[in-house]
C-alpha cells in the first residue's frame, strides 16, 4: 500500500507530528467540513503503537468526543496496534502496519492492518472464563469491543484488518 501527500484540514499540530514520523502519508479533507481522513504506514514497533495511539486521541478530541470517551478510544486503538505489531507481525522489521482514521458526521472509523498470518477472532479465549481470569494477557480484543461501538475483522491474506467504529452523537459537531 502506497500513500501520497494531499491537502488536509486536520490541526497543524497533528500534521506536523505525523510528518515528523518519517512515514508515507495520505491526508485528505473530504467534501464537508466535518469529514477528514489521515492514513499512514509504520514499522512494526512499539514506537509506532505510541504514534497511532496519539493520533487516535487527537482525532477523537477533534471529533468532539467527551473527556471520558477520548481515553477509551485511544486505549482501544492502542490495543489494536499492539496486537498488529506483536501478534500479527511478530515485531518483524520487514513487515509494516497501516493505520487510517476517518471522521465523518456520523462516526470516527479507525482501521489498523498488519501483514501477519491472519487472525480468526472466534479462536480467541474468553478472558472472563475462570481459567483465564488470572492470565496476564488476552484482554485486548475484549477491551476494544467494550470501548468501541462496532469492531470488525477482515482477513487480508496476508494479514488482518481491524475496523473500530465509534458513533458520534448529534451534539458532537467537531471542526
Amino acid at each position: 500500500m502506497t500513500f501520497e501527500k494531499s491537502t488536509s484540514k486536520l490541526p497543524s499540530s497533528l500534521l506536523s507530528a505525523v510528518d515528523d514520523w518519517h512515514t508515507r502519508i495520505a491526508r485528505t479533507a473530504l467534501a464537508d467540513s466535518t469529514t477528514s481522513r489521515v492514513s499512514f504506514t509504520l514499522d512494526s514497533s512499539l514506537d509506532s503503537v505510541n504514534k497511532i495511539e496519539l493520533t487516535a486521541e487527537q482525532c477523537a478530541q477533534r471529533a468532539g468526543f467527551d473527556e471520558d470517551t477520548i481515553p477509551n478510544i485511544a486505549m482501544a486503538v492502542r490495543e489494536a496496534a499492539v496486537n498488529a505489531v506483536l501478534h500479527g507481525n511478530s515485531y518483524d522489521t520487514s513487515k509494516h502496519i497501516t493505520a487510517s482514521f476517518e471522521t465523518t458526521a456520523e462516526a470516527l472509523t479507525i482501521r489498523i492492518a498488519d501483514q501477519g498470518p491472519g487472525l480468526d477472532p472466534e479462536t480467541l479465549p474468553d478472558p472472563l472464563k475462570p481459567e483465564n481470569i488470572l492470565r496476564g494477557s488476552g484482554r485486548g480484543i475484549f477491551l476494544i469491543k467494550a470501548f468501541m461501538d462496532e469492531v470488525n475483522f477482515r482477513q487480508l491474506h496476508p494479514g488482518t484488518e481491524l475496523t473500530l467504529i465509534k458513533h458520534r452523537k448529534p451534539a458532537q459537531s467537531g471542526t
